[in-house]
């Protein structure tokens, strides 16, 4: 449900929860900030799949699993700091404030809008093309090339995990509580709770969640 700002105080709680402000006076940046949840397996499904074989065609061999694998867990680490210190990093005011509720404020003050559940491509491409890119620098070709393919199939998992969870009541007891553990970081306490696909960073890092 589109809105303006102004149109929200007449609204129920849960139609505000559902709602989608306007974020920018640009009529196509407002329309950006807004991703269908089809969009990110239909821009990184065909990446990581090139990934892969292209790191075995330059010959990863069978270390391809153990980089796969180390670039799924890179991910999990990446997304709990990245959710932790950068989304949740709130200024009271200025541009800093601003930003905050672009990048992720927009999100928590209502979580239930399904066309921004999800990173838009203008911020997860340029993201992913760093992270690549740090990787080859770091562990060489054609090493980079599985790892990033684990990585970047974290990253989709997580988006689409983010997305169900939201938007869906997941059926199976893992999904029920990872549904459960993110509904408290937004209703509870939302200085706990930070890992969405991998709660167990909260554990490592004591940012669990606690129950009431």
């Amino acid at each position: 449900m589109a809105v303006r700002p102004d149109e929200l105080e007449a609204l129920s709680r849960s139609d505000v929860l559902r709602a989608s402000p306007r974020m920018f006076e640009s009529n196509l940046l407002d329309k950006l900030s807004r991703v269908h949840p089809i969009v990110p397996p239909l821009l990184f499904g065909p990446a990581i799949v090139v990934f892969l074989v292209e790191g075995i065609v330059r010959g990863s061999g069978w270390p391809t699993i153990g980089w796969i694998a180390g670039g799924y867990l890179f991910w999990t680490v990446t997304e709990y700091w990245l959710h932790r210190i950068v989304f949740h990093f709130e200024p009271e005011k200025g541009i800093g404030a601003r930003l905050h509720w672009i990048i992720h404020g927009v999100h928590h003050d209502h979580p239930n809008d399904p066309m921004r559940l999800v990173m838009p491509p203008s911020v997860s491409v340029p993201l992913a093309a760093l992270f690549v890119l740090g990787f080859y620098v770091v562990l060489g070709s054609p090493a980079f090339l599985p790892f990033g393919a684990g990585f970047l199939a974290g990253y989709l998992a997580y988006d689409m995990l983010h997305y169900h969870v939201h938007h869906h009541r997941p059926t199976t007891a893992l999904g029920r509580r990872l549904r459960e553990l993110h509904m408290r970081h937004h209703f509870q306490d939302h200085e706990r709770g930070f890992g969405i696909s991998a709660p167990f960073w909260d554990h490592v890092f004591r940012t669990a969640t606690r129950p009431r």
